[in-house]
């Protein structure tokens, strides 16, 4: 992948006797034969992901090297996100605030996946009951299928005995526009001294791509490394545009739409559409995303 190295001779024999970093990081975490990986970063940084002990006897094979590089854009685009969430401040922002936030529907589960609480975005949807709505106290889509997969979401997340679940996204169809709406479901884990904060076991974000400010291609295609017509495709598909819609706005066949549909999803190692209008919509935290 460009922006990544993969080198066996990061430390030079000397370094290895004399490195903090090299030593401390080997005796804390047992390591004998580490990989590292640098990634570009966002203004001039970067990111180096580091590994140990390869499964395989005395080398890193090629199939791990790989999968590594399959995993590679999705964690430099979580460091991206996430330097850039810190540099605003919204790392630390409360569940309570982002109830109060605007910009994006949330809904609070508790720990039996009843409604404990909504912002305004999200109450307006669910009172719409177009695709997803509140049933009785928990979240319910629609159509059966749908529903089916929400709630098999909605138990992964919420695992028996205090594990740690697992998240996920989809697609809720709605009626009255042929945008669907996105659904992020996140365990959450908090600390401190607020009571009924720890009562929330789920974070569900309700995304609605229509509603959404449009990402600018060219900053897109700068980030995920598109080039502009895959980034204007990538986009125009987060923003609930069709196949077809997106071929006649660029004056070009459906099967050209397609074809840089699929070279969206081998670039950036995704493998359906919720998963690239995620991606898509995770530069709206960057500076310099929107048009």
């Amino acid at each position: 992948m460009a922006g990544s190295v993969y080198r066996s001779d990061l430390y030079t024999d000397q370094e290895k006797k004399t490195s903090v970093v090299y030593n401390e990081f080997r005796r804390t975490y047992g390591t004998q034969n580490g990989l590292y990986v640098g990634l570009d970063g966002l203004d001039g940084t970067a990111v180096v992901l580091s590994l140990g002990n390869s499964t395989e006897d005395g080398s890193w094979g090629h199939g791990q090297v790989r999968t590594i590089r399959r995993l590679a854009p999705h964690l430099r685009q979580f460091a991206r996100v996430r330097h850039a969430m810190a540099q605003a401040g919204a790392l630390s922002a409360s569940l309570t605030a982002l109830l109060e936030s605007g910009r994006s529907g949330f809904v609070q589960l508790d720990g039996r996946g009843r409604i404990l609480e909504a912002n305004d975005r999200a109450r307006k949807i669910l009172l719409e009951r177009d695709g997803l709505c509140d049933a009785g106290g928990a979240l319910a889509a629609g159509l059966p299928g749908e529903n089916a997969e929400l709630q098999c979401l909605l138990t992964g997340a919420l695992p028996p005995n205090g594990e740690q679940g697992s998240g996920g996204s989809m697609k809720i169809t709605r009626r009255r526009t042929r945008t669907p709406l996105v659904l992020e479901i996140c365990p959450v884990r908090t600390e401190g001294v607020d009571r009924r904060a720890r009562e929330v076991a789920v974070l569900v974000l309700l995304v609605d791509p229509a509603a959404r400010p449009r990402i600018d291609p060219a900053f897109a295609a700068a980030v995920l490394g598109l080039s502009p017509a895959e980034s204007r495709v990538a986009v125009d598909l987060a923003a609930g545009q069709t196949i077809a819609g997106i071929a006649v706005e660029l004056g070009c066949g459906e099967s050209t739409v397609r074809t840089h549909v699929k070279r969206i999803y081998r670039k950036l190692a995704v493998h359906k559409q919720t998963d690239l209008v995620r991606r898509i919509m995770s530069l709206e935290a960057l500076p310099g995303s929107r048009r």
